[in-house]
């Protein structure tokens, strides 16, 4: 019966995305009301990220793959690595940090908004609590939701492995400074995941293990959901209650399948974005599951597939020139080989939504956090914002 109503939900879903039409908030340089959109309009303004006197929460706490790794991947012995400039290049140090990206990504914004520090990558602090109180980021470049995703690029801390980082990580709090603060931190935090996409790109598409012969597009997206919404409960099991669930982007549009499927005009790749578009109906309605299931939890589900086509879209008015091509690779859309010299990247990435064959823009990261926080420019997470789940209160 649960399968039925799933699959009546996602046909209805599938209906009304076609009629209704997409909406986009009016330029502002505040979260607040705006003159009214009239063309021709200026660049759709990013918000200057205002830092609280006092952090909201905590600490903040990321799982992850490459859309949020800022370091991890520096420590292991894989060929997904950002730890050589161009990455880096607009980042407030100028230097490559392990981030995929030209500058910040968005847990880099997010920290701001919540009056924190940077994140740590895990591997890369001392093991002190102090140096952990604010947070860490676990995430690892080419890490899935299954353990074997992208492991072709040598090594990577998957889903799992992950969690039981930060589970480790609550154990030492506990013995260093007792279990009711450790629970009160842990409780209070916010936990932000952004993972799912190498299971496609370096497992699903590639048909690893004969997978497409076992699963239908359907039936693996609701496997890597269920396996999603077990590690949260998982993790709720450790007083985890604030969580950030990220969706899938919009890969059909990236560098790199522009390229592989030689398609014209940059026409995004509907068969691959189509199979993005049910993982996140899928992990959208398991995460309204578990805010039934499990009290005193506030968990979002952020589609970054909505939030990105609507840039895509009206890229214009974001102030986006280039929105095929990455700034900085090498073939078809820029998108046959990876970033590997400054060379290779454009002069100004600001303008183009890829920064290389899979990831995008600091300009695009930092309007995917705004989002995420308060819903400026587009409204992607469900039930709430951020800013929302930060105020919310038991």
């Amino acid at each position: 019966m649960a399968m039925i109503n799933l699959l009546l939900s996602f046909l209805f879903f599938l209906t009304t995305a076609v009629v209704s039409q997409p909406t986009t908030a009016p330029p502002s340089q505040e979260p607040i009301a705006a003159a009214p959109f009239s063309p021709p309009s200026p660049p759709l303004p990013i918000s200057l990220t205002p830092t609280p006197k006092t952090p909201l929460v905590p600490a903040l706490f990321v799982i992850g793959d490459s859309s949020v790794d800022s370091g991890t991947n520096n420590f292991l012995g894989t060929f997904a690595r950002a730890d050589h400039l161009p990455y880096g290049r607009d980042f407030d140090t100028h230097q490559p940090t392990g981030r995929f990206c030209n500058g910040r990504i968005p847990v880099d914004y997010l920290a701001l908004r919540l009056g924190l520090p940077f994140v740590p990558s895990f591997l890369g602090q001392t093991g002190r609590v102090e140096d952990m109180i604010h947070g860490l980021n676990f995430a690892s470049a080419a890490a899935g939701i299954i353990f074997t995703s992208g492991s072709e690029l040598g090594q990577h801390v998957s889903l799992s492995q992950q969690i039981q980082q930060f589970t480790d990580t609550y154990q030492q709090f506990v013995l260093s400074m007792g279990q009711q603060a450790a629970v009160d931190l842990i409780s209070n935090s916010v936990l932000y995941i952004s993972i799912g996409i190498n299971d496609y790109i370096h497992y699903y598409l590639r048909n690893e293990s004969n997978v497409q012969n076992v699963y239908f597009p359907w039936s693996f997206n609701r496997f890597l959901a269920s396996t999603v919404k077990q590690e949260i409960k998982n993790l709720y099991s450790i007083n985890v209650r604030k969580v950030v669930v990220m969706g899938l982007p919009p890969i059909g549009c990236a560098p790199h399948y522009l390229c592989e499927y030689k398609v014209k005009d940059g026409q995004c790749v509907e068969e691959i974005n189509n199979m993005v578009m049910e993982f996140n109906f899928v992990m959208r309605y398991m995460i309204g599951e578990l805010n039934e299931e499990l009290p005193y939890s506030h968990i979002i589900f952020c589609d970054v597939f909505q939030g990105s086509m609507d840039m895509l879209k009206n890229s214009e008015q974001y102030g986006f020139k280039v929105t095929t091509d990455a700034c900085c690779g090498l073939g078809d859309y820029k998108g046959f080989l990876m970033c590997l010299s400054p060379d290779m990247a454009c002069s100004n990435a600001s303008d183009h939504i890829w920064w290389d064959q899979f990831h995008p823009t600091d300009t695009v990261n930092a309007i995917l956090a705004d989002n995420v926080w308060n819903d400026l420019h587009t409204k992607m997470c469900y039930p709430m914002n951020l800013e929302d789940v930060v105020a919310s209160t038991y």
